[in-house]
């Protein structure tokens, strides 16, 4: 069951954006995606959020919450925004396409 929290949220708001590093690119190769998503969502809500932006069917999703980094920036010590990271698991032959051929 969702919340009250997430359920006014709309899906754009839910996904932020896909994460394109090393480990994410060797994730496509077995069909399974990476993105920041929104800290207060469930795995529930995310599953819909992508099923609906992509039209693309979603076998699993396992989520992790990052722990913060410290900044410095010369004298100043800061945090690092904290943030929550998806990844999605399609079925076989679904395709997301995070790379424009231009």
């Amino acid at each position: 069951m969702t919340n009250s929290l997430n359920f006014y949220r709309s899906n754009a708001q839910i996904i932020k954006y896909p994460i394109i590093t090393d480990k994410a690119t060797r994730l496509l190769e077995t069909n399974q995606y990476s993105f920041i998503v929104d800290p207060y969502s469930d795995k529930i809500t995310i599953k819909a959020a992508i099923e609906y932006l992509f039209n693309v069917k979603v076998v699993k999703i396992n989520t992790c919450n990052l722990p913060r980094k410290k900044k410095r920036v010369g004298k100043y010590i800061g945090w690092k925004p904290q943030y929550k990271k998806a990844i999605v698991t399609l079925s076989e032959g679904d395709v997301i396409n995070l790379f424009t051929d231009n």
